[in-house]
This record gives C-alpha cells, structure tokens and sequence, in this order.
C-alpha cells in the first residue's frame, strides 16, 4: 500500500459543499462491516468470458497467426472467403473459422475487428440482463417497464463508465458489474457533515485505496 493513501484527497462537490476523502479510519469494515477477503478474492477472480483475458492472466504462453482461404459448403452457391484465428498454447490448438463476405482487409482484422467486435457487443447485452436484472420487465404497464428499462440502462452506464478509468497495473482491463458492485459501491465510511465541507472516512484497511484514489482523481473536473 502507497505511503501517501491516509492523506486526503478531493471528491466533487455535493449541495455545493466540498467533499473529501481519506482511509484512515479503523472502526469500518470496507463491505458493509463485514469481513469482505472472501468476497474481494472471488471478485477479483471473476474475469471476462474471453481467452485471451484469461491465459494472460495465467500468464501461459500463447502463439497466434491468422489464414484465409475459399470454403464452399453443400448448400451455398459459390465459394466464400473464410478467416481463420489459430492459436496454440501449451493446453493445445485452437482454430476457429470467420465465413464473411468482405473482400478486403486481412484475416486479422476481419477477425479481431470486425468479428470480435460483434461479439463483445453480444457479452455487453449479457451482462446488461444478467448482472443488471435488465429484462424484469413484471409492471402491468409498458411505460412502467420501459421506465424500468430506462433506470437500468442509466445504471449499466455508470457501471461501464466507472470501470473505464482503472489503473493500468490492475487485473482486468474492464471489470464486470459484479466486480465494480463489490470492491467501489460497498465500501463502508464514514461520513462527518460540517457547515461547508464533508469528510468520508473508509476503512485504512481497505485493499482498493490506491484503485478508487486513481477513479477519484479521474472524476475530478479540470481546473481552468
């Protein structure tokens, strides 16, 4: 943990009054009061479905090369482009096919742009239903539901907006829900109000001090 984590430092303003922050307190547990190893360590596990998060996190070494070439199944009437993503790790090979219809372009970016693009666009609508509760649409009434919907997808915003700005040395480039719900939204402090300031005082023992200093900092505005 950095030396200077105790010191304070500044949160945006809330009814106009000055907001800052400091982990020095020791009578707050950092989840809820709560001994929260446990739940961090299954949170901090958690990473996103894809292959390449999970062997670099391993840290297991990996080669990949990218081939084309013409496939023409029974049913299709001419022959079609098809891109091929091989990778090969100690666990063994992996070959998976992309058929397309663009004409230019490599196999490597049809694949890691356009294909995977589509893909993550499929996950992020996933993780809008799954870890958001999304499609609990149970209003008797549709403005009702696209109500629901509409808070749902503000929360889902600020969730992918806050785990934007992550330092670069932690886990995961881009946490998931969960992970965001656990380690920023349940952080027990306390608050001390004054006539034109407010303190928050977190737990010195919290383990996410440098991460949310980092997403303070980012959430500051800009000075002049």
């Amino acid at each position: 943990m950095d030396e200077d984590i105790p010191l304070p430092f500044d949160l945006p303003a809330v009814a106009r009054k000055k907001v800052s922050a400091a982990f020095d307190e020791n009578g707050v547990d950092f989840i809820f009061g709560l001994p929260g190893n446990a739940v961090l360590d299954r949170a901090i596990d958690e990473t996103a479905d894809d292959i390449r998060t999970r062997r670099a996190l391993d840290q297991k070494p990996c080669l990949r090369g990218f081939a084309e070439t013409s496939y023409r199944a029974k049913s299709w009437n001419t022959d079609r482009r098809a891109c091929a993503r091989i990778e090969a790790t100690t666990k063994g090979l992996d070959i998976r096919f992309v058929v397309t219809s663009f004409e230019t372009g490599s196999a490597e970016h049809v694949y890691e742009t356009l294909y995977c693009a589509r893909g993550q666009a499929k996950n992020l609508i996933k993780l809008h239903k799954a870890q958001l509760a999304s499609d609990r649409t149970s209003c008797r009434s549709p403005l009702a539901n696209q109500m629901r919907l509409i808070l749902h997808t503000a929360a889902y915003w600020l969730m992918l907006t806050s785990g934007t700005p992550s330092p670069r040395h932690t886990r995961s480039p881009r946490p998931s829900v969960t992970t965001i719900r656990l380690r920023l939204l349940k952080l027990g402090a306390r608050v001390i109000e004054m006539a034109s300031r407010v303190r928050l005082a977190f737990a010195a023992a919290c383990p996410d001090a440098t991460l949310i200093r980092h997403i303070a900092a980012g959430l500051t505005p800009a000075g002049p």
